[in-house]
């Protein structure tokens, strides 16, 4: 039987590593060994462990939004009309057929959800807004805010 861990028992190897890895994920595993202080057998270990007991999700390309033309960057506040389970669950199904919708997060608050929608530019996230957003289930209000720069834009 495996042995899991929580958070407050990875050492100072295991921080580092998760540290290297957040910033490239694709570092090979000679130069992870080297940043981390430890050789190539023990940080593959400790790699195979991270990833088996979930702390490493996954890996992933960052893209280029200018590139993609997908620069336009709003946040939205989404009042629902109702708040029970039901409401919420069909709420969250909703949200994942929107590839437009890049984070989605529910709130304690003045609001029920926040939105991060990223597109080509205002007429697009305007379409986005008026045929998609307005339409998903419970949805009774929005409210927008335009990110004029990123100033950090980073994953744990």
């Amino acid at each position: 039987m495996k042995e899991t861990i929580s958070a407050g028992s990875l050492d100072s190897f295991d921080h580092k590593l998760l540290a290297e890895l957040a910033v490239n994920g694709r570092l090979p595993i000679i130069e992870l060994a080297r940043r981390i202080g430890l050789s190539k057998s023990p940080t593959q270990a400790r790699l195979r462990r991270l990833e088996a007991q979930g702390y490493i999700l996954g890996y992933r390309a960052l893209l280029d939004p200018e590139k993609l033309q997908r620069e336009h960057v709003a946040f939205v506040e989404v009042r629902l009309t109702d708040t029970r389970e039901t409401a919420l669950s069909a709420f969250n199904k909703a949200v994942m057929g929107v590839p437009e919708i890049e984070t989605c997060h529910l709130i304690a608050g003045q609001f029920d959800y926040l939105l991060k929608i990223r597109c080509r530019d205002m007429r697009a996230y305007r379409d986005i807004l008026a045929e998609v957003v307005s339409t998903l289930p419970y949805v009774a209000s929005t409210s927008t805010h335009v990110s004029m720069q990123a100033v950090k834009d980073a994953a744990i």
